[in-house]
Formats: C-alpha cells, structure tokens, sequence
C-alpha cells in the first residue's frame, strides 16, 4: 500500500502529571453579612411601601405593587432570619465557597470592605452571574488571606465606585430607614 506523503508525522502523547492540589487555608463564617433590625424600621418601610401601593393603585400597576410587596417580604426575611454558616477554602486551583468552587483563571481581582461590624472579602470573577464572590472572612485575618490570595489574583485597595453606588449612597443620606447609631 503507498504511503500519504501529505499525512503529518503523528507525535507521541505524553500523558500530562495532575497537579497536587493542596488546602491552602479554611474557615467558617456567616453566609452573608446580617444586622438585626429594630421595630422603627420595619414601620418605615411598610410605610414606604404603603404610600408606592396607593400611588401605584390608582395608575392601574397591579404587577409593581406585587413586585414591591415581594421586595419587603424578601427584606423582611433577610433582616429577621440570622445567615447560615458556610465553609470557605482556599487551595493551590482556587477557592470553594458554600460548596460551590471557582479556579484561579475565573477569577479577576480582590479587596476588603467593612460593613456592620463585619470584614468581608470580595472577589470579582470573570462570569456575569456571579460577578462577584462576597465572603465574610469570621475569625480569619485579613493579612493571611491577602498574603495567599496576592499570589494568585491582583488586590485592590478599595472597591470600584459605579454609579450605582453614587445612587445608593445618595438614596440612604435622604431616606433614613432607621436611626443612626
């Protein structure tokens, strides 16, 4: 049989060594950050939603009403049932958080906030959903993880302001749900 001078020599495969994961640094904490409401702010808010469901009532937004009612629903719960625990690690080819795992190359940047007394580490990743991880770093210090995070992905000293945030911001100086502490 001829031989196909035009068929390219076939290089051996050399099967590739799996990289040893290794267990860089665990630790539990809350979910999501939490702070317990009084009863001033629950008030404020039906209030608030009270007077939107008139105004709403009369332009005919039956839909809007429910999706605002469902937004008081969905904060009443979040300000009154305590955030579960989870668990978070860090390893050589990634990080897991609440059992879901992301590699180092989904992964953008990192920076710290405090909100609540609490000190949360956020991490951008490169998806739309979710485009960032928020983690509660508990009894960890924020040195430690910045030390092992710095090898892998870029810090930030501050998080990006959008103009989202200037809106935020903008709309809690004016709308006082709650007394200032």
């Amino acid at each position: 049989m001829p031989e196909n001078k035009n068929k390219p020599a076939e290089t051996p495969v050399i099967p590739q060594v799996p990289k040893e994961i290794k267990t860089v640094m665990v630790w539990k904490s809350a979910s999501r950050p939490f702070k317990r409401r009084d009863r001033e702010y629950f008030t404020t808010i039906a209030a608030i939603v009270f007077l939107l469901a008139v105004i709403l009532l009369f332009l005919k937004e039956f839909l809007l009403i429910g999706v605002i009612l469902a937004f008081m629903f969905v904060s009443y719960v979040l300000a009154t049932v305590p955030p579960e625990e989870v668990d978070h690690k860090i390893t050589t080819e990634g990080i897991t958080t609440g059992g879901k795992s992301y590699l180092w190359t989904e992964l953008k940047d990192f920076y710290f906030v405090q909100k609540w007394g609490s000190k949360i580490l956020n991490i951008n990743t490169k998806f739309k959903f979710p485009g960032r991880l928020i983690i509660l770093l508990g009894s960890e210090e924020e040195k430690r993880i910045k030390e092992e995070l710095g090898k892998y992905l870029s810090y930030r000293e501050s998080a990006p302001i959008t103009w989202m945030d200037n809106a935020a911001d903008w709309l809690s100086q004016r709308v006082q749900l709650e007394k200032p502490s």
